[in-house]
């Protein structure tokens, strides 16, 4: 058979669902070979937001999610998108075309080197040379994509070796067991924690992407340990348990880390360095290391047990051998904490306008069922949603604490939509970020996908401004204007709203839950107290403990 029909059979025969593309002439021989297969393709606007989309997917499936371009200009646009799957962890495959390489007559007309351009930001590029490359390559490629750690994966297809004829034949994907921990790196955790008066558990990203949810439930439940979240780690533990004692949005300072202070003992599952430190670690407190592979240690990290293998085996075993201690004493830790949950309720009703954001975060929390899908862009208000929305169940809260790129808000929503098409989506975006890949609202329209995009808007970057003004410079260079957003959202075709006091929010989510289609929400912002509360309030949380 042809070379890109053999391709698109080996990419069937893992199992592909979609493939998030802007096809080029150098890939019109794989659009043909696609035209003809059950794989369907998502023509998206921008490579940059097929590849998010094919990233969102693998993060929520586990699956990896695939997105293709053509050469030149289409292969960088998905260098951002390569970086956040990579940091991220996410399960994606970028595939790209080439011009001829046995013969061309266009000079280096487009030609850079895309394989070496990718390759400190995949864990596997490859140009395809031959046919009968094509099934080894495109197996290599998903296994080690998916494979602890996950990431991002490249295959180059010249357009001559696509329309190659070859007779080899598709490599069945392997039988894969994740190995379990052994028995002596247990025994030796079970015993530390025994033997400690204040452990607190740390759920991290690495929780996230398998199933440890009922496992890690199971051994809060069994021992009462209290439990921290980080902000890729959301959602793993129901965080509306009582045990739990906030997210670590910030990396020192606050509440949570007062906690984290007080504990003699932290019990870190999950945990990647590639997220923004959750804690900075000294020489005074005992960590254990619970993940698929050993600590990456750094000045920041540096465990002193590493129990290695399957997350929730590794729980389980735990669990089956720990017995809840007389002498743990949490009294100190939950008194302080029934402060700061307190404290996350201030602002809730407030009905100021420009809607504040604690508002905004607890109306969102009401209207969203437990199981609904919240995906964020990056700005300021990640760190609202991180600290004030409890998150019921696994990656219900989708926001890049590793790459923290902006524009992957809307493409993400839309892939988790494609995903879980009967749960809510809700994509919630700073004016900045939404702009960066806004022309998505086109395919979200044209895949007659039910979701509804937020947007929080306060005409600048806002994260920056707040930043600048914290190292004591004057405002400058980050306002801007920006468009109608009712009428923007009109003219792809989607409905537009606008929220115009703080009472007007919630009764407008649950409108376009229940509408069927494209929304788009302006809502103005107040971000007047960030300082305040995420600077100020935290010497008053910490007094508490």
């Amino acid at each position: 058979m042809k070379a890109s029909d053999l391709f698109i059979r080996a990419l069937e025969a893992e199992g592909v669902e979609y493939i998030f593309a802007i096809p080029g002439e150098e890939n019109l021989d794989m659009l043909e070979s696609l035209r003809n297969s059950t794989i369907r393709l998502i023509l998206v606007r921008h490579e940059q937001a097929g590849g998010f989309m094919a990233a969102t997917y693998g993060r929520l499936t586990g699956k990896t999610g695939v997105c293709m371009a053509t050469l030149g200009p289409g292969a960088t646009n998905f260098v951002t998108a390569a970086a956040y799957a990579q940091l991220g962890a996410m399960p994606m495959m970028m595939i790209t075309g080439q011009k001829p390489v046995k013969s061309s007559k266009q000079g280096q007309f487009q030609i850079i080197d895309v394989c070496d351009m990718m390759q400190s930001i995949t864990k596997y590029t490859r140009q395809i040379v031959a046919g009968d490359n094509i099934p080894s390559r495109v197996r290599e490629a998903f296994r080690l994509a998916e494979v602890e750690r996950p990431g991002a994966v490249h295959l180059e297809l010249p357009e001559d070796i696509a329309d190659e004829e070859t007779d080899e034949k598709i490599i069945a994907a392997s039988v894969q067991r994740r190995p379990v921990a052994e028995e002596k790196g247990i025994a030796h955790a079970v015993a530390m924690i025994e033997e400690s008066r204040s452990p607190v558990l740390l759920i991290g990203a690495g929780a996230n992407r398998k199933l440890t949810s009922k496992m890690l439930t199971e051994f809060v439940g069994k021992t009462g340990i209290p439990f921290v979240t980080t902000q890729m780690g959301k959602g793993v533990v129901d965080e509306n348990n009582a045990l739990f004692l906030g997210n670590a949005t910030l990396s020192a300072g606050d509440f949570v880390h007062r906690a984290i202070d007080a504990a003699d003992l932290i019990i870190n599952v999950g945990h990647d360095v590639v997220e923004k430190p959750p804690f900075f670690m000294d020489t005074n407190v005992k960590v254990i290391h619970v993940n698929f592979g050993g600590a990456s240690v750094d000045p920041v990290y540096f465990p002193q047990v590493e129990v290695v293998g399957d997350i929730a085996n590794s729980i389980w075993q735990m669990k089956e051998r720990l017995e809840p201690q007389s002498d743990w004493d949490f009294s100190k830790i939950l008194h302080a904490k029934d402060a700061h949950d307190a404290h996350i309720l201030e602002g809730a009703d407030d009905d100021r306008f420009p809607v504040y954001p604690q508002r905004a975060v607890a109306d969102i929390r009401k209207a969203m069922p437990p199981e609904g899908i919240i995906a964020l862009d990056n700005g300021v208000y990640k760190i609202w949603f991180a600290r004030n929305y409890r998150a019921s169940m696994p990656n219900t809260v989708l926001l890049d604490n590793a790459l923290a790129t902006m524009g992957a808000g809307l493409p993400s929503a839309m892939a988790a939509k494609m995903v879980h098409p009967d749960r809510p989506v809700l994509a919630i975006c700073g004016d900045g970020g939404f702009m960066m890949n806004s022309q998505e609202l086109e395919t979200a329209v044209r895949l007659n996908l039910h979701l509804t995009v937020l947007i929080l808007r306060d005409d600048a970057y806002g994260m920056i401004k707040w930043k600048q003004a914290n190292m004591g410079f004057d405002n400058f260079g980050l306002d801007y204007g920006n468009p109608d957003f009712v009428k923007y959202a009109q003219s792809y075709g989607a409905q537009g709203h606008r929220v115009e006091s703080a009472e007007e929010l919630l009764p407008l989510l649950l409108k376009c839950q229940q509408e069927h289609g494209v929304h788009l929400i302006d809502m103005p912002i107040d971000y007047s107290d960030n300082d305040r509360i995420l600077n100020n309030d935290i010497k008053r949380l910490s007094a508490e403990l």
